[in-house]
């Protein structure tokens, strides 16, 4: 299973240097390393590959960035860091996903904060018209509910399973 994104550059050494089949197989187990530092909040660890050059916008096959691994997972200093570090706060996965729509699914309050602070936009389609607030809507995670809407977040997702617009999910959310 390949590290890196099909979709993304390569800009690691490998572009500048010319390495051993060897030395790119140990790129690559450090990649994905990485991600599963990501994935497990081991933030020092993490923080020190990616100051030492590894991307922070690693992504894994399916186009899972560092911080969406961190943040789905509920690991809020990994986030914080990684945020630090200049990741994209919007950067989707395959499925058009958000970190924030992530977290809204999964009811992370504290990492609905720290994204929507860093930038992250509330409206995010994240695919068939979900927006955060939707997911959060649609699996009851009040709190991220009531977040969201104080940010100025709008319900605008239709109900295709009732086939009414939205009803079930303004009738949660209101």
């Amino acid at each position: 299973m390949p590290a890196l994104h099909p979709s993304q550059p390569d800009t690691s050494a490998r572009s500048v240097v010319n390495l051993t089949e060897a030395e790119e197989a140990r790129y690559a187990e450090l990649q994905r390393q990485a991600l599963d530092f990501a994935r497990h909040g081991e933030t020092a660890t993490l923080r020190l590959m990616v100051e030492s050059g590894l991307p922070v916008n690693l992504c894994d096959h399916k186009g899972q960035s560092l911080l969406m691994l961190a943040s789905y997972n509920g690991h809020l200093d990994t986030t914080q860091m990684l945020l630090s570090l200049g990741a994209e706060v919007d950067r989707r996965n395959d499925r058009g996903q958000t970190p924030l729509g992530g977290v809204a699914f999964k009811g992370y309050r504290e990492l609905a904060e720290l994204l929507v602070s860093h930038g992250a936009d509330i409206e995010a389609d994240n695919g068939g018209g979900m927006t955060p607030l939707s997911f959060a809507a649609l699996f009851g995670r009040r709190d991220v509910v009531a977040f969201l809407k104080s940010q100025g977040a709008k319900l605008r997702m239709r109900d295709h399973f009732l086939g009414i617009g939205g009803s079930l999910l303004k009738r949660i959310v209101m």
